[in-house]
């Protein structure tokens, strides 16, 4: 019986990892379905409210005194 290099070895090992990443992505993405939550798309932009949190803008409370 031959025996396995170690490349074939972690060749096997990568592809077992990219299966279970791609299983949990699915199931996620059926527990949000199932759930009712869908997640909402990222522009990239902050927000007002994230950069008042940030402490980069004042808030808008602040702005009134």
């Amino acid at each position: 019986m031959a025996r396995a290099s170690r490349m074939s070895v972690l060749k096997r090992k990568r592809e077992s990892e990219k299966a279970e990443k791609a299983a949990r992505k699915r199931e996620m993405r059926a527990m949000e379905k199932e759930f009712g939550k869908p997640k909402e798309p990222h522009s990239g932009e902050a927000t007002r409210e994230d950069l008042e949190a940030y402490g980069i803008l004042p808030n808008a409370d602040e702005d009134e005194d």
